[in-house]
């Protein structure tokens, strides 16, 4: 606690007056709620070896920070604090921290249980992106180049299937051939970025449904965890809900009899997300709804069984297998997708 109770000093608190509270939830940055006396805050230590540019996340928060302060000031945003220095990045021991203000009366939740849950979340996650339409999308940073690039995630599959480990990829031969079948979806992703009608704009990347802030009657206050804001497609926002919000299993689920596909959740998102993007989305982006479920949970399964052949070098394993089963985890839910909703 002293190297949080340092970078604290940066920001005028006194570690005698504050309580550090470690939060475990979140896999990559490190987290503290800070109780002053008279205030409350989260501070995060960012995850460098994820992040390469720390100062980029920092570029993209204050200018949209600034893009509402102008343009829509009664906006809840969780703006990050300017230290004394008014800087609103601070590096210490070569590690980068920021500091954001605590927004009371409001809870997260970890995986979705109602439809009404999803329809909160995907209003919200719709109404960012509405709200900065009118923000320079080129001034925004990359802050994870390819993150969402499904043609590259294929080509990588493919190397992985010619040079990985041998005996792996014996063992997953079945797989292999199951998502190598279903190359019409990077087809179609390839068709996508060539489009004019697939409006690149302000796009979180990341919307599992604990990056909402929700209030104490269950409503939507506003996102969370602004990493991954950079310029993207919508279906990579839509895909995403729907890849983690349409089955009550989630992608470490061994049981694959759990996979099941939730049409009410799926109407939900659907529903939540026009509520706010009506007027913003194109026609035939309209109609590629369902297809985004698709992509995004194809490119999370060759890229677990990727890690997989190539020895589990990115997402780990916690067991022998572990990648395996989570790539067939979301086979099973692309191919409940299908059944379910086409």
């Amino acid at each position: 606690m002293m190297q949080v109770a340092q970078v604290l000093s940066h920001y005028g608190l006194n570690e005698k007056e504050i309580l550090i509270i470690p939060i475990k939830e979140g896999l990559i940055n490190s987290t503290w709620k800070i109780c002053a006396p008279n205030d409350k805050f989260i501070l995060q230590k960012i995850n460098t070896a994820v992040f390469k540019k720390p100062e980029d996340i920092d570029n993209n928060i204050r200018l949209i920070a600034a893009h509402l302060q102008k343009q829509l000031p009664g906006y809840l945003f969780t703006n990050t604090v300017t230290a004394l220095d008014g800087s609103t990045l601070i590096w210490h021991l070569q590690e980068a921290y920021r500091m954001f203000s605590f927004i009371e009366n409001s809870h997260t939740i970890s995986s979705v249980s109602t439809p009404e849950q999803a329809y909160e979340a995907a209003s919200q996650f719709a109404k960012f992106t509405a709200i900065l339409h009118a923000l320079d999308i080129n001034s925004l940073k990359i802050t994870l180049p390819n993150f969402h690039n499904l043609s590259l995630r294929y080509s990588q599959f493919e190397t992985a299937c010619n040079k990985g480990n041998s005996h792996r990829i014996a063992e997953a031969k079945e797989l292999i051939n199951a998502l190598k079948s279903r190359k019409d979806i990077v087809k179609k992703y390839k068709a996508i970025v060539k489009d004019p009608e697939f409006r690149i704009r302000v796009t979180h990347h990341d919307t599992k449904i604990s990056n909402v802030l929700f209030d104490e009657n269950n409503k939507g206050l506003c996102v969370i965890d602004l990493d991954t804001v950079m310029p993207g497609y919508f279906i990579s926002d839509v895909g995403d809900m729907m890849r983690t919000y349409l089955s009550a299993a989630n992608e470490e689920e061994k049981d694959f009899s759990k996979i099941v596909v939730r049409k009410e959740v799926f109407k939900a998102i659907v529903e939540g997300y026009s509520s706010q993007m009506h007027n913003e989305l194109t026609t035939k982006e309209k109609a590629h709804f369902l297809y985004a479920g698709l992509f995004m949970t194809y490119m999370q399964a060759i890229r677990f069984l990727t890690d997989y052949i190539l020895d589990d070098v990115y997402y780990g394993s916690a067991y022998p297998g572990h990648n395996l089963i989570r790539a067939s985890n979301q086979w099973v839910l692309l191919e409940n997708m299908e059944k379910e909703l086409l």
